[in-house]
């Protein structure tokens, strides 16, 4: 099989270069988009050098290992290896995927088939955030700036455009002389509200500031927490702002009425590990706050409805070591932490039941950031993952109609005690119910035989 035209990740696995040595071989699955399992193999040498998909570009194809059986089918179609420097950041818009590192190039990759489609170069590295909205993008960089990008996609032609830059070169000082617009240290978390147009940036300078996108304008700069900021989301439903801090609170924030200001409405601390991410999954039923923390474990609180407080739910408990990242769609969770491992998780529809999916395992470090889109192709998510170990990966997640659903009673068959009790609630009823048609059938026996002498004692005195 050959693949022509541009250079993509799968294109690797069918351009070894013929050697009259024979040299150890690897096998690797190609994800067949119409079946439900690898369809064909191919092999790779071992000893042919991965090149990069273009000249220019640090990075280099690797081979992906074939995924296990499951009734959750995952599986990683797509492999990359950045030889210097680690990948901060990941997001995804309009069919293009955009990787921040160390470097000061934001690398841009076609999401059909991975190819590389260019970069985005700027004046500093060290891209720790990149967030995407419309056909805006917005970039944390080393100099403690955000840079605001516009990107196409017309027919497959792709086009990237700095507009400005937060704060702006020619700003000045728009409050006190202590205070500035600019952060004073590392950009860690970038969130975006949607109605209003705002722009929220945290910081390990422990402060959080937001910023009027049409205009350049800080609208507000407050100090959030004691220790370095860690993730920072906006609820797009009502516009309450979550940060998380490494001195392991999550803190819920509001704007007040009339005025740019923010105010702290409620403070969430169920343990004293470090929160290292936040992800939120709202819809018009339901409000539920996902944080991650070093501890391994994985926090929900569920919103209610009549008070708007936010109760804590429980645990999602499965992994090793610290929880770098977290992903929520839908009803769908996803985890990246530092034992190497991602893994789903899936909320049940109209309760507070979580069980884990799946675990991606093929990353060799932490996995320190994660994002996820539909795709339509196959009904499923497209995982991005990226490791320190210098590793950017791709995961096709596939769940069936009938695993959308769990009902109660396929929980309950599950659970071999919850199933004996059942067993024996049922084979009591069947008794008693066989107890009861003995108890009617002599009855009617008695009945009949009444009926009987009374007919033949009213024969006998001619009443008849």
């Amino acid at each position: 099989m050959e693949i022509s035209g541009n250079r993509t990740l799968l294109s690797f696995i069918n351009n070894d270069e013929k050697s009259s040595q024979k040299s150890p071989q690897l096998e690797i699955y190609e994800p067949d988009p119409q079946n439900s399992r690898p369809a064909k193999y191919y092999t790779a040498s071992l000893t042919d050098p991965y090149s990069p998909p273009s000249p220019e570009s640090p990075w280099a194809c690797t081979p992906t290992n074939p995924s296990p059986p499951s009734t959750l089918l995952y599986q990683c179609i797509a492999s990359l290896h950045r030889h210097d420097g680690n990948i901060f950041s990941i997001a995804v818009l309009h069919g293009s995927v955009f990787t921040g590192s160390e470097s000061s190039h934001i690398r841009v990759w076609k999401q059909m088939d991975f190819a590389e489609r260019g970069y985005l170069k700027t004046n500093s590295g060290d891209v720790r955030a990149i967030l995407a909205y419309g056909n805006m993008l917005f970039t944390t960089h080393k100099d403690h700036k955000v840079r605001v990008w516009s990107v196409t996609n017309n027919s497959g032609d792709f086009r990237s455009r700095k507009l400005t830059m937060l704060p702006p070169q020619n700003s000045f000082r728009l409050f006190s002389r202590k205070k500035t617009l600019q952060h004073q240290d590392c950009i860690s978390c970038l969130a975006y509200y949607h109605a209003e147009g705002l722009l929220y940036t945290g910081s390990w300078d422990k402060t959080v500031k937001t910023w009027r996108v049409s205009d350049q304008r800080c609208m507000d700069s407050f100090v959030a927490h004691n220790d370095a900021i860690s993730a920072i989301v906006v609820n797009q439903e009502d516009g309450s702002v979550f940060t998380c801090s490494s001195d392991g609170s999550v803190k819920i924030w509001r704007r007040v009425y009339g005025e740019n200001s923010h105010t702290l409405t409620m403070t969430l601390k169920f343990q004293l590990s470090p929160v290292n991410a936040l992800a939120i999954s709202s819809s018009l039923n339901s409000c539920y706050l996902y944080s991650a923390s070093s501890d391994g474990l994985i926090s929900f609180w569920k919103k209610e409805k009549i008070s708007s407080r936010f109760n804590h739910g429980g645990f999602l408990q499965g992994h090793k070591y610290s929880v770098l990242c977290v992903v929520a769609m839908e009803r769908l969770i996803f985890s990246g932490s530092e034992d190497t491992t991602v893994r789903i998780w899936r909320r049940e529809e109209g309760s507070s039941f979580h069980e884990c999916l799946a675990v991606l395992d093929g990353h060799r470090g932490p996995v320190r950031s994660l994002a996820a889109c539909l795709e339509n192709v196959v009904m499923g998510f497209l995982v991005f993952s990226a490791s320190m170990d210098g590793t950017f990966k791709v995961w096709r997640v596939r769940i069936f109609p009938e695993e959308k659903n769990t009902s109660k009673y396929e929980r309950v068959q599950r659970d071999p005690k919850l199933k004996l009790m059942e067993y024996e609630t049922v084979k009591r009823s069947d008794l008693d119910t066989k107890f009861m048609e003995c108890e009617i059938r002599a009855a009617l026996e008695i009945l009949s035989a009444n009926v009987m002498f009374a007919h033949y004692h009213i024969t006998i005195f001619g009443l008849v």
